[in-house]
């Protein structure tokens, strides 16, 4: 399969950015930095859109594209683990204020737990809302103000971020 995919991007794409043995080098790269086997492509295309983005400015193409690429994998890497943290922290943060606000044991353990994995399955920016509006205690106008969106913007984030946490508990048989 992956064989028939470089065949294709050949074909297609004469000036992809990246040339096979770039490419292999840049998923070692990333997989040696402790990304997932799943992350990989994502990964790989991350590097091909700097690179994009770098002639699309009019900088001048790197000396040593494969080597250039290979630095960008490696703060990719960083940056995976940096988010990953990030977010193994806000879950333990938010089971830790949970078992503070009802110690009752352990369902409000499995709640907590829930309820954080929820929020690890939303997407960034309703995560954002959502933390900030119940957990911040901040207002809808407040938050608008912040992050530099419409309020409707923010209560429709809101809505939808509740209702998939909501569906998560739900379907988990937590509540």
């Amino acid at each position: 399969m992956a064989v028939l995919r470089r065949k294709a991007r050949r074909v297609e794409g004469a000036d992809d950015p990246l040339d096979v043995a770039q490419e292999r080098r840049v998923r070692a790269v990333l997989a040696l930095g402790g990304v997932p086997q799943a992350d990989l492509p994502d990964g790989v295309q991350q590097v091909r859109l700097r690179l994009l983005e770098r002639a699309a400015k009019g900088d001048e193409a790197p000396r040593d594209v494969s080597a250039w690429a290979a630095v960008v994998a490696s703060n990719l890497a960083m940056d995976w683990h940096r988010a990953k943290r990030r977010q193994e922290r806000l879950g333990e943060r938010l089971a830790s204020l949970r078992q503070l606000e009802h110690p009752s044991g352990e369902d409000s353990s499995v709640l907590s737990l829930a309820v954080a994995q929820g929020l690890d399955e939303l997407p960034d920016a309703q995560r954002q809302v959502l933390v900030l509006r119940f957990f911040a205690d901040l207002p809808v106008r407040g938050i608008a103000e912040e992050l530099g969106i419409p309020e409707g913007t923010v209560k429709s984030r809101l809505h939808t971020a509740v209702n998939a946490l909501r569906a998560r508990l739900h379907e988990d048989e937590v509540v």
